[in-house]
């Protein structure tokens, strides 16, 4: 899964990046497209359990972060959207907006001034601008290619495309149209800029603590049709946050009265939004966290273990984290009634412990 952090320049999207980049496992930098973390998704179930077996290894789950270059004022004086810039954006599967609403005299907003909900406008209208150009030319070249060729893919094609056309004239993302699981597979490859599942996320400074829940319900109002989520985050105290403790980082919060971390509200949010959750392999020798698509079958999920796992399942001992968090052991567990032995079409849900059976 891949994140990618967009924003103007001077909005906190770095900040916020290395935020992110403190619980990361390696990094890879490239200035003209975009600087790549590999982060750890924190996981307290998956803690605990490493608590209780004291493997020789813990597995997180891991999700690719793009800090994607910040839009700058262009020489007549304008934020221009660059080719290169919208490249960069394309080869994410989830899309973070980091929008500024934090004040300091000493860092000038490429726009001059603090607006929150024009930064948003901004960004939407340029990224449906890109979608609307590529959906009509590629009408035409469906068009062109149907006198040529008898293709049934093309007929299936372009009632869609029209549709998703006619969708963006109307100035709504598209994102906000529904789509079956055919036609998401047919437009899977062209990457359509609000397609893409969107965060919303605005840093202010602390100022705006005891104010920034009726802030975040005024944008929400304002952009109800964006079909985007929305997260408010203070890119300063979350990044002295990233270099505490565990113990001070629980003072810190409470003492300014943050109940979530940023790291845990984008992690949390960005699964919401791809349909993903996790399911946990434990023992001994290692205890992991696995990410699947909501609904997956326990073949499914045994086969993101290890392709011979789906080929050969028998069966999945199953017993649900909370579960054995209750009842402190698989034995326990057993004489609950609560560890059970399931098929190849269980569907395996957000939490379960799994232990595949296969020949």
């Amino acid at each position: 899964m891949q994140i990618g952090l967009v924003g103007l320049q001077f909005s906190g999207k770095t900040t916020l990046f290395n935020t992110l980049s403190s619980n990361a496992s390696h990094s890879q930098s490239n200035k003209e497209e975009a600087t790549v973390e590999v982060v750890k998704v924190p996981d307290e179930r998956l803690d605990n359990c490493s608590k209780i077996f004291n493997p020789k290894k813990q597995v997180n789950a891991t999700i690719e972060v793009f800090d994607i270059p910040g839009l700058r004022m262009s020489e007549d004086n304008k934020v221009k959207i660059t080719n290169s810039f919208l490249t960069a954006v394309r080869n994410n599967d989830a899309l973070f907006y980091v929008i500024r609403a934090f004040k300091d005299e000493s860092i000038v907003h490429p726009m001059n001034t603090i607006d929150p909900a024009r930064d948003i406008e901004f960004l939407e209208t340029e990224f449906l601008f890109s979608d609307i150009a590529f959906l009509e030319n590629r009408l035409e070249k469906i068009k062109k290619d149907m006198l040529k060729s008898k293709d049934e893919r093309l007929k299936k094609e372009l009632p869609l495309i029209e549709k998703l056309f006619q969708h963006a004239e109307k100035e709504l993302p598209l994102r906000t149209l529904e789509l079956d699981e055919t036609e998401i597979k047919i437009l899977s490859g062209y990457q359509l800029l609000t397609l893409k599942p969107l965060v919303i996320a605005v840093n202010y400074d602390e100022s705006s603590i005891a104010t920034v829940d009726e802030e975040i319900k005024k944008l929400k109002s304002k952009f109800e049709k964006s079909g985007a989520e929305f997260i408010p985050f203070f890119a300063k105290i979350e990044y002295e946050l990233s270099q505490m403790t565990e113990e001070d980082r629980q003072i810190f919060m409470q003492d300014y009265g943050i109940k979530e971390s940023a790291l845990s509200k984008i992690l949390r949010t960005s699964y919401q939004m791809l349909g993903l959750q996790s399911f946990f392999t434990v023992g001994e020798d290692e205890c992991r966290a696995w990410t699947i698509k909501k609904n997956f079958t326990a073949q499914q999920a045994a086969g993101v273990i290890h392709t011979d796992f789906f080929n050969k399942f028998i069966r999945a001992e199953v017993v649900h984290y909370d579960d054995f968090i209750k009842y402190g052991s698989f034995a326990k567990c057993k004489d609950a009634g609560v560890w059970r032995l399931e098929g190849k079409e269980y569907i395996v849900k957000d939490g379960d412990i799994l232990n595949i059976r296969h020949n």
